[in-house]
């Protein structure tokens, strides 16, 4: 992990201290995210991007849940960008970078909007943890690989997690 990410972690586990079940969450999907990136051979930029949104796409939980009680995938894309921008713009990230970040979290639970293989693999790396999280069904887990995975590696992971089901 290079310093610049390093540093995301640290003030990602700070916005989160105390909420071991989300620093946890956020690292798992950084892990994944991390190895889809490189076994599908992103560039450094995009791979960066990728981990940053990776560790940062639920960092708007606490403020939903602080502003409407509760925090709904709706909210967490609302929250989530404002608390990412301040963390990346303290940590003097390029405001490309950040916009870019920021868009992901806005729009990661819209998967219609999946654009790009950044974009692409922080959802399948972030269901990858939520299917075992959110003890997920085998139709659930099929329905979602089936409509929204796409890359490679991606479908191999769900394979060597799930080898009794068929994608």
């Amino acid at each position: 992990m290079n310093n610049r990410i390093a540093n995301v972690a640290s003030a990602m586990m700070l916005k989160n201290r105390g909420d071991r079940r989300r620093i946890e969450h956020s690292l798992k999907v950084y892990s994944y995210a991390r190895l889809l990136g490189q076994t599908e051979s992103l560039n450094d930029d995009l791979l960066e991007i990728l981990e940053i949104t990776a560790l940062l796409h639920d960092i708007g939980i606490h403020e939903a849940e602080r502003k409407y009680g509760k925090c709904s995938s709706q909210d967490q894309e609302i929250e989530g960008p404002p608390v990412a921008r301040e963390i990346l713009t303290a940590l003097d990230f390029n405001p490309d970078i950040i916009n870019r970040i920021c868009y992901i979290i806005s729009k990661h639970h819209t998967f219609t909007s999946i654009e790009s293989i950044d974009f692409q693999l922080l959802v399948e790396a972030d269901f990858l943890v939520n299917a075992s999280e959110d003890d997920m069904s085998d139709l659930q887990i099929r329905n979602f690989a089936k409509n929204i995975f796409r890359s490679e590696t991606g479908f191999q992971f769900l394979q060597m997690l799930f080898p009794l089901l068929e994608f």
